[in-house]
């Protein structure tokens, strides 16, 4: 019999804590520090010396040295043109989703009225500017030009800019073509061929240009930064965060599963490699009350492993320490692990999956029921694939057209509505010792806040007792 690949977290009987099961749960190691060290002098170099600095830093990781970071027009109905029809088809139904989620997500106005003359109501305003981030990389992601740009537009972002490295296929520094069709698809024509920490440098502090095509400035800088990438774009979002907005800190991709003993055991291995085939980071974690079935999963991941295309990725992926089967004593004790593991997807295979999907309560995305696989998720179901990793589902949500929208009060009381309240607003500035503050307020109403002999008399006199 082969060696299983993935290792075994046996939690049966052992009535942990909850600090003791969020300590339990798999989880891919980052060397943050590290990347820190690298990424830093990249964002100061890009700040100061702009898009020559850019230009020096794609020739040194993706080894192409663009001649136009600022993607040409040309090339974007060119890559329309060259597009395969039955891809343009499929991107086509995915922006159609995605578009028909994101119309019913805009959040909208409201207004409480608490006494005449007093409203507060709330304007939900689209952020000015943003960054999209679409990694390269193993993969090209149309997908994540569609995942961004779809919630930003449906807010109503009224200036959108992409940046993605060049392709390595002989593009000539601009980008994959699939991408750019994609962006064109979409209307997005503000794209930059830069990728990793020097892109973030670039939204996050704008870049002068360095040769005649860039112009004296090449891009302004963004409002929000959102998308995934590696640990040197992760990082390069975090140390920029005190400057421009960010979406999130991703981490490597994963995946939770919920199964009981009448799951398909040969779908969810399945599921399990389609994660691992992201990256040797990506993790891939099953939560199951039944020893049976999760030996029935090892015997089909041995099976199919080393038939996939990615086999060697993903086989160091499934064995790695952030990959895992989480053996619980019933099915209540895996929702309770799950919800732990907070994944960034969650599938839910059990014979009462309805049941188990009121009872998360930690998951970026729930996948329902064996046909709804997450590569559904990632391509064509109309949600969002950019979502919380590393146990962070637990306090944040994936991304979606609240990202890209602000909610602002706004305070309209009139003469009467600000007069029942003044001696009281007065009372509460004065225990707080900020005087002036009461002040502000009483001024509306008395001659002269500041003679405090007097100021019950003034109070009553202005009505305000």
């Amino acid at each position: 019999m082969s060696e299983n690949i993935m290792r075994i977290i046996d939690l049966r009987g052992k009535h942990l804590t909850r600090a003791e099961l969020l300590a339990a749960m798999p989880r891919a190691a980052m060397g943050t520090s590290e990347a820190t060290d690298l990424v830093r002098p990249i964002l100061e170099d890009v700040k100061e010396r702009g898009a020559a600095a850019l230009r020096d830093f794609e020739e040194k990781f993706d080894h192409v040295r663009p001649e136009h970071l600022r993607v040409p027009e040309a090339a974007f109905d060119e890559a329309l043109e060259q597009l395969d029809p039955e891809v343009r088809v499929a991107i086509e139904e995915s922006v159609r989703r995605a578009r028909a989620v994101a119309k019913n997500q805009v959040p909208k106005d409201f207004h409480t009225d608490l006494a005449p003359g007093a409203r507060v109501a709330e304007r939900w305003i689209p952020i000015q500017r943003v960054g999209l981030y679409v990694p390269g990389g193993k993969a090209v992601y149309p997908s994540s030009v569609i995942m961004n740009a779809v919630p930003a537009q449906a807010a109503g972002v009224e200036s959108l800019a992409i940046a993605t490295p060049p392709a390595r296929d002989g593009s000539k520094g601009l980008p994959n073509k699939t991408i750019l069709a994609t962006c064109a698809i979409l209307g997005v024509k503000e794209v930059y061929a830069v990728g990793g920490a020097q892109a973030i440098a670039m939204f996050a502090y704008g870049a002068k240009g360095s040769e005649p095509q860039d112009g004296e400035v090449l891009c302004d800088p963004v409002d929000k930064i959102t998308g995934p990438g590696n640990i040197f774009v992760a990082t390069a979002k975090s140390l920029v965060s005190g400057f421009v907005g960010i979406d999130a800190v991703a981490g490597p991709t994963e995946i939770g599963i919920i199964a009981d003993k009448d799951a398909n055991p040969s779908l969810v291995a399945a599921d399990l490699i389609g994660q691992a085939e992201h990256d040797e980071l990506a993790g891939s974690v099953l939560f199951t009350d039944s020893p049976e079935f999760a030996e029935q999963v090892q015997e089909n991941l041995n099976y199919r492993v080393p038939r996939t295309e990615h086999a060697e990725r993903v086989h160091t992926s499934l064995s790695g320490t952030q990959s895992a089967i989480v053996l619980t004593d019933n099915l209540d004790e895996s929702i309770d692990a799950a919800n732990a593991y907070a994944a960034e997807h969650l599938e839910i295979q059990t014979a009462d999956a309805d049941a188990v999907v009121k009872r998360i309560k930690n998951a970026g995305a729930i996948f329902r029921g064996p046909y709804s696989p997450v590569p559904l998720g990632d391509y064509m179901s109309g949600s969002n694939h950019v979502l919380p990793t590393g146990g962070t589902a637990r306090f944040a949500a994936g991304l979606g057209v609240h990202t890209f929208m602000k909610p602002v009060e706004v305070i309209e009381y009139d003469e009467e509505g600000l007069k029942e309240l003044a001696a009281r607003i007065n009372a509460f500035a004065v225990s707080e010792d900020l005087p002036a503050h009461g002040e502000c307020v009483l001024s509306r109403f008395v001659k002269d806040p500041y003679d405090k002999a007097t100021l019950r008399e003034q109070e009553k006199e202005a009505g305000l007792l």
